[in-house]
């Protein structure tokens, strides 16, 4: 925090698991008062992967997510914990969720995917050349895949049937290099 305008007085955790780490800081704010700024912070990188076939095509993961108490369609994704290579965690998420084992990766878009209160840090990446295997699914997912052309899974962005940060940015932004 050398160059911030914020001044850190104390910090306290106010929760920890395998995943997350809930901390509340003491500070001093950019108009010089004290205050307090909770920050979650994550234990994973998230990663997420756009495969694509020849045809054009892509596939999601669709899943019911716990904190939002709705189902969500989104692209592969998962997390890489500290210390292990991104792309080897990319690797194994798509294997896992889609059975899908590509040949080329391209590592695609950084995003930081809610920094108000949180330093969770994603990364996407595009998997081409694919072979179909078998999915390896977690004991926590309950997961619907589906193949689909990537014009519709952008039309899903653009008609709020996709709203998962990650997913999102990484379509619109294909979509955007796509079209030119």
């Amino acid at each position: 925090m050398a160059n911030s305008p914020w001044k850190l007085l104390s910090t306290e955790m106010q929760y920890d698991n395998p995943w997350i780490r809930v901390e509340e800081d003491n500070v001093i704010n950019p108009s010089g008062k004290k205050g307090i700024y909770g920050r979650v912070h994550f234990k994973n990188v998230a990663v997420g992967i756009v495969p694509i076939d020849n045809e054009g095509n892509t596939w999601l993961v669709g899943q019911y997510r716990y904190p939002l108490d709705e189902y969500s369609w989104e692209i592969p994704e998962g997390g890489c914990p500290i210390g292990e290579k991104e792309l080897d965690a990319a690797k194994r998420e798509l294997k896992e969720e889609t059975g899908l084992i590509a040949e080329h990766w391209e590592e695609f878009l950084r995003i930081h995917t809610s920094n108000s209160v949180s330093d969770e840090r994603g990364v996407v990446f595009i998997a081409k050349d694919l072979t179909q295997g078998n999915t390896q699914f977690e004991e926590t997912e309950d997961l619907k895949i589906k193949k689909l052309p990537l014009e519709e899974a952008f039309q899903m962005v653009m008609d709020g049937e996709i709203t998962d940060s990650i997913s999102m940015a990484a379509l619109l932004k294909l979509k955007t290099q796509l079209t030119g």
